[in-house]
């Protein structure tokens, strides 16, 4: 049986040949995804100027970064690796999962392949670009941490399918892409947790692709609601029991909006919703779930206790006022 070529070097040998290829590796990650970065500065009227990264999807001149970033700020400007500092204009924003589309008009973009991370896999490699503390053009390595990790974002939904990475990351490094050795991003860098060392997160790609294509298209992204104000509370094992249910939490109606779609169903204070078209929802974040865009002025049946009375209404979501 032959050796593979690190078997037939010294221990030493092939020490230095592994980490060269990583060395390697990185490198050329490094440089083919670095052209598409950005650092992007941006100001409101009475406050400091912030800022973050950001990195090009098309050469057409869309961008995409965090909206924490952008959010709520006027006059964006970018600045790219080449040194050109280009006025950008906001296309979209989507606080809910903490992503922003940016539009400038010039010619020669680099542009970066947004990656399947349905095909991430634990341990590999991830490299993140950016602007941390103002440094631009940083690249810090590590690996994928973790997957399938959820975040809540600054609208108090839950960013689901998040990657955790233990490459670092620092104020200025949001909006920028974690890429894997390839080049390609896997992920969009959006937090830390302090004063955690090596725990960092990005939005996964997919996520991030679905999102820009909305952003691009409508400016919005379209989530629907039912009007109440809910808690997550356990259910009694003899309510559990008796009517055969699959979940053992539902959402407490704390409160409703007149006029509501809840209201105008006749669901009251103190109901437990169950599910909403036969989808459990077992808490606030999976009722959330649910209550996408494709059900606004869509009939649905939502399933509810009341006291211990198992009931089904149907009711019609509406699209959350003003959502962008």
């Amino acid at each position: 049986m032959t050796a593979s070529p690190l078997e037939q070097l010294a221990p030493g040998q092939a020490d230095e040949a592994l980490l060269d290829a990583y060395s390697g590796a990185v490198s050329a990650a490094v440089a083919a995804a670095r052209p598409a970065v950005v650092h992007i500065e941006v100001g409101a009227a009475g406050s400091p100027a912030g800022a973050g990264s950001g990195f090009f999807i098309s050469p057409d001149g869309y961008l995409l970064t965090n909206s924490h970033v952008v959010h709520g700020a006027g006059a964006p400007r970018v600045l790219l690796a080449d040194g050109r500092s280009l006025s950008a204009d906001l296309v979209g924003d989507d606080p809910d999962s903490d992503l922003a589309v940016l539009r400038v008009s010039a010619d020669e973009i680099s542009h970066l392949v947004l990656a399947d991370s349905g095909a991430v896999r634990l341990g590999q490699v991830a490299i993140a670009i950016g602007s941390p503390m103002g440094f631009q053009q940083t690249a810090t390595a590590g690996i994928v941490s973790g997957l399938g990790r959820s975040l809540r974002g600054a609208s108090g939904r839950l960013i689901d399918n998040v990657i955790q990475t233990d490459a670092a990351l620092n104020p200025g490094n949001s909006g920028g892409p974690l890429v894997d050795s390839r080049g390609e991003v896997i992920g969009v860098n959006t937090a830390i947790i302090r004063p955690a060392q090596g725990i960092c997160f990005a939005i996964a790609s997919n996520t991030a692709r679905w999102v820009a294509a909305w952003l691009i298209k409508e400016g919005r992204i379209r989530r629907s609601f039912i009007g109440v104000a809910g808690q997550t509370v356990p259910l009694l094992r003899k309510l559990v029991h008796h009517h055969r249910l699959a979940q053992e939490a539902g959402v407490l109606v704390a409160g409703i909006e007149p006029g509501s779609p809840a209201a105008l169903a006749g669901l009251a204070e103190g109901d437990i919703v169950l599910a909403l078209d036969g989808s459990p929802t077992p808490g606030v974040d999976a009722l959330h779930k649910l209550l996408t865009g494709e059900r606004v002025g869509e009939r649905a049946i939502v399933t509810f206790l009341r006291g211990v009375e198992l009931r089904r209404h149907a009711i019609i979501p509406l699209e959350i006022p003003g959502s962008r």
